[in-house]
C-alpha cells in the first residue's frame, strides 16, 4: 500500500461535476493499493498517517498530528501509484491490485481513518475524479508498507 499524502488548506473530488468530498485543513491522501496488501498493512498506515507530526504548533513547529488540529481527511483511490515506467513509455499497472481487493482494502482503510478523524471525506472508487487541492507549505509526505 503506498500513500502520497498532502498537507492542505482545502481540497475537494468532483465527479460528473458533482462534488463527492470536501475538506478544509488536513490531508488530502492518495491510496494505491498493491496485490500483496493486507487489512494489517492499512491498520499501520492508518496508524502512521493519523500520527504525522507534520502541522505547526504555536512555535511554527511542525509538531502536530492532524488529530491534535482536528484536522480532515479526503481520501482518493489512486491505481497509477503502483505504475511502473521502467520499459518504454507505456506504464505498466500490473503492480496494482485487482479491483476488487483494491476497492475492499480502499474502504477498510476509510473506516479505519474514521476511528481516527473526526471528518473523512472520500472519492469514488474507479470512477474518474477531479481533484482540487490547495497545498499548504508545500507539505507532500509518500507512506509505503
Amino acid at each position: 500500500m503506498k500513500l502520497v499524502i498532502q498537507r492542505v488548506k482545502n481540497s475537494k473530488v468532483t465527479v460528473d461535476n458533482k462534488i463527492t468530498g470536501k475538506i478544509e485543513k488536513g490531508f488530502l491522501v492518495l491510496l494505491g493499493v498493491t496485490h500483496t496488501d493486507t487489512k494489517e498493512t492499512a491498520d499501520f498506515l492508518v496508524k502512521k498517517m493519523c500520527n504525522l507530526r507534520v502541522f505547526t504548533d504555536e512555535n511554527d513547529k511542525m509538531n502536530l498530528s492532524i488529530k491534535d488540529i482536528d484536522g480532515e481527511l479526503l481520501i482518493v483511490s489512486q491505481f497509477t501509484l503502483y505504475a511502473d515506467c521502467k520499459k518504454g513509455n507505456r506504464p505498466s499497472f500490473v503492480d496494482s491490485a485487482k479491483p476488487e481487493m483494491a476497492e475492499e482494502l480502499y474502504k477498510y482503510f476509510v473506516e479505519q481513518c474514521q476511528k481516527e478523524v473526526k471528518n473523512v471525506e472520500t472519492g469514488i472508487f474507479g470512477a474518474h475524479m477531479e481533484v482540487e487541492l490547495l497545498n499548504s507549505g508545500p507539505v507532500t509526505i509518500i507512506l509505503e508498507k
